[in-house]
């Protein structure tokens, strides 16, 4: 006969107990990740009007935003991010530093390369570096203690716009566009907007619907590079165009009808539709030639330096984008690797290369800023300044270049709902780590979609048997930078 007497060990009083501790803790476990699975939403939407506006969670500060992303880890210490103490220990070794870096070896520390100065009614300091730039720090928030979880290019511009730093995750705009839609059909709800010198080092991760359904990808153009195949064919009248069009739209509705629940099928009519409208309302918004003389020279359209003007063309057309309506749109300041060619990865000879940088980017930005407030639209609009990650406070040995840092660097937020004139947080005396509020890309991105009426908590999307979100499993609004 079988023994079913429970074994000695059951029989134990203290294995009993942990093991029914053990067993309790598993149930409220499983009763938590049911509630906030519970408290998790995945926005619905017809396959048919994928971009048709939804409402958020709670009413929104910002109606619009822009992240204007500087690619390559523009350095904090020689932008927003003041240490006299760095300055004090200029060319002395950094006792309590890496030994080696990503690179390699460490040098020694290196005072900021351009002189700082105080600007506007707080005295923000501020680099000599980008002094347009410097004049709006009044209206704007920083936050100095970023951290990223990668030193790489490319998975570190993965983690900021997508909130991982593997492939395969949504950008923050497919969730916003995923989220809300857009008030304006016959555009993108979100627009890339890559910079004149080429691609960032993630390339289209950054705009990408990972895997949301593909229609809430970015449209990516600039004002040297237009959406292509917006024309027909030569040989082929407006007329006959008009026709095909008709003629195309009638027959997907029949398959469509014979078809009602693929979902797919109806996104893919919904793009080709909107490709269509695109045909008319794309040339309009790109063609700059309305704009007046005083505001090409203001955005520094006008200049002699070819990227410069280009540039100043790309941030016109943002403030074009957002003042027709689109919802999300991401403007590139940098490309891809290059030695800091062709970006701000100042490896080598930071301060030749950042004066090339600071050109092309400082009156544009600035001027973008200053035109979306004199237009009223920074009332609507959340406009996000950001970079991939931060650089050493020492030069690296041989070198009198920065290495990468994703320790503690900085952002800024302007416009809707942002509390104007703050600095939150601190990295250390030498601008090394971040010690005081310190705060995560995810804290970042909750901040932003708090903004735009949604909480990051319970906006979801279920992929292989989990709501996925922008924040992963974490995230916290930042606070004390909102406005109210």
């Amino acid at each position: 006969m079988a023994n079913h007497l429970p074994s000695k060990s059951l029989l134990d009083r203290r294995n009993f107990l942990g093991q029914t501790i053990s067993g309790l803790s598993s149930l409220a476990l499983t009763s938590l990740l049911d509630q906030d699975e519970s408290l998790a939403e995945s926005p619905t939407f017809d396959p048919r009007r994928p971009h048709a506006a939804r409402p958020g969670h709670f009413e929104a500060a910002a109606k619009n935003v822009l992240v204007i992303f500087c690619a390559g880890a523009c350095s904090q210490l020689e932008t927003y991010d003041y240490k006299p103490e760095l300055i004090k220990h200029d060319g002395k070794p950094f006792t309590d530093g890496p030994a080696v870096t990503f690179q390699g070896p460490s040098g020694n520390l290196a005072r900021p390369q351009y002189p700082f100065r105080p600007r506007g009614q707080t005295g923000k300091m501020v680099s000599d570096m980008i002094p347009h730039l410097g004049e709006i720090v009044d209206d704007i928030s920083f936050i100095h203690t970023l951290t990223n979880k990668s030193n790489t290019h490319g998975p570190a511009e993965n983690f900021l716009s997508t909130g991982f730093i593997l492939d395969g995750f949504p950008s923050m705009g497919a969730w916003a566009s995923y989220a809300l839609g857009t008030e304006r059909e016959n555009l993108p709800a979100f627009v890339a907007i890559p910079d004149p010198r080429g691609v960032p080092q993630a390339s289209v991760n950054n705009w990408g619907p990972g895997f949301l359904p593909a229609v809430f990808q970015g449209t990516p153009f600039s004002s040297t590079q237009p959406i292509g195949n917006l024309k027909p064919p030569s040989g082929i009248s407006s007329d006959q165009d008009h026709s095909a069009r008709e003629l195309l739209q009638l027959l997907n509705e029949q398959h469509l009808a014979s078809h009602p629940n693929d979902s797919e099928l109806a996104a893919r009519i919904a793009s080709y539709e909107l490709a269509a409208r695109m045909q008319l309302s794309v040339p309009e918004i790109s063609d700059l030639s309305t704009e007046t003389e005083q505001t090409l020279k203001m955005y520094g359209a006008d200049s002699s330096n070819k990227n410069k003007a280009a540039f100043a063309r790309n941030c016109i057309l943002a403030r074009r984008l957002i003042e027709s309506g689109v919802r999300f749109v991401q403007l590139f300041n940098g490309a891809y690797a290059s030695g800091g060619a062709l970006n701000w990865d100042g490896h080598q000879k930071l301060k030749e290369q950042y004066d090339v940088h600071a050109q092309i980017m400082d009156q544009p930005a600035a001027a973008l800023f200053k035109d979306l407030k004199q237009r009223g639209l920074l009332e609507d609009t959340l406009v996000v300044w950001c970079t991939e990650f931060g650089r050493m406070p020492m030069f690296q040995k041989g070198a009198k270049g920065r290495d990468h840092n994703p320790h503690g660097f900085t952002a800024w937020l302007g416009g809707a709902g942002v509390k104007p004139g703050v600095s939150y947080g601190k990295t250390d005396e030498l601008g090394f780590k971040a010690v005081e509020d310190v705060s995560s890309v995810h804290d970042l991105h909750a901040t932003m979609l708090h903004l735009m009426g949604l909480d990051h908590t319970r906006l979801t999307f279920r992929h292989n048997g989990l709501q996925r979100r922008l924040t992963d499993v974490h995230g916290h609004v930042i606070k004390p930078i909102l406005a109210g």
